[in-house]
């Protein structure tokens, strides 16, 4: 690894020059999230209904007492026997952001179209806590742009907002929503790289020395494995096993 050695004074003033231009990305951030705020509302009319560990639940339900909720779409299909290795990395972050989440008026949960007792059965496995329910049956996750048909498969459909080739019937996503005057609205949806925000590993790697270090791998995520299976995992992101 060949890096440029310099004196401390010198590293202290390229470390200042790259500062400037971090407080300049911390101020385009902002705007962009403001601007993000700022977007249109959607009311949702249908009446979405979910299987959850308490019985059944109306999209409303999963506010559970607050005016927020965030969804992320999680990719668990009908009769996978483990969920997608990419979102069980981005799950490993959840559960210690959720207590933090309800005191500003959010409530967080994740949904997937596998039946109940097969997400039960993989969040056992993996150890989380969050609220993870079902849409089995439904089409909250057709809606929302993270689940498609075979026919869709096979000649491409919509995702992230362009249409194109759909490796997976199941895909990752998040969307917001807002309870208000007892109405729910859809605010935001995001997916792909939009997620990237979301993951701590990521963002702490982007301080390391090598950082993501992806380069040469087949893809930039190849390197994932759920958590429990980094001694000998050879799986690849997004298949059934």
């Amino acid at each position: 690894m060949q890096h440029a050695i310099v004196s401390q004074s010198e590293w202290l003033a390229a470390r200042k020059a790259l500062l400037a231009k971090e407080k300049e990305f911390s101020k385009q951030r902002d705007a962009l999230s403001a601007a993000r705020r700022d977007l249109p509302w959607v009311k949702v009319d249908k009446n979405y209904v979910f299987d959850g560990p308490a019985g059944k639940e109306t999209l409303a339900d999963l506010f559970g007492g607050k005016s927020q909720l965030v969804v992320y779409h999680f990719m668990l299909g009908p009769g996978w026997v483990q969920g997608c290795p990419s979102c069980s990395f981005l799950a490993d972050h959840f559960d210690g952001a959720i207590p933090h989440l309800g005191q500003r008026d959010v409530a967080f949960v994740v949904i997937s179209r596998a039946p109940l007792a097969e997400i039960e059965a993989y969040k056992k496995r993996m150890g989380w806590k969050f609220k993870w329910v079902s849409t089995y049956g439904g089409d909250f996750n057709f809606d929302f742009g993270v689940s498609f048909t075979p026919e869709q498969k096979a000649s491409g459909a919509e995702y992230n907002y362009a249409t194109g080739k759909i490796p997976s019937e199941e895909l990752p996503g998040l969307s917001a929503f807002i309870k208000d005057d007892g109405a729910v609205y859809h605010t935001y949806s995001t997916y792909a790289r939009g997620l990237d925000i979301i993951v701590g590993t990521y963002n702490m790697l982007d301080m390391a020395p090598k950082g993501r270090d992806e380069d040469a791998l087949p893809w930039s995520m190849a390197w994932v494995r759920r958590h429990d299976e980094y001694q000998s995992a050879t799986k690849s992101c997004c298949r059934k096993s």
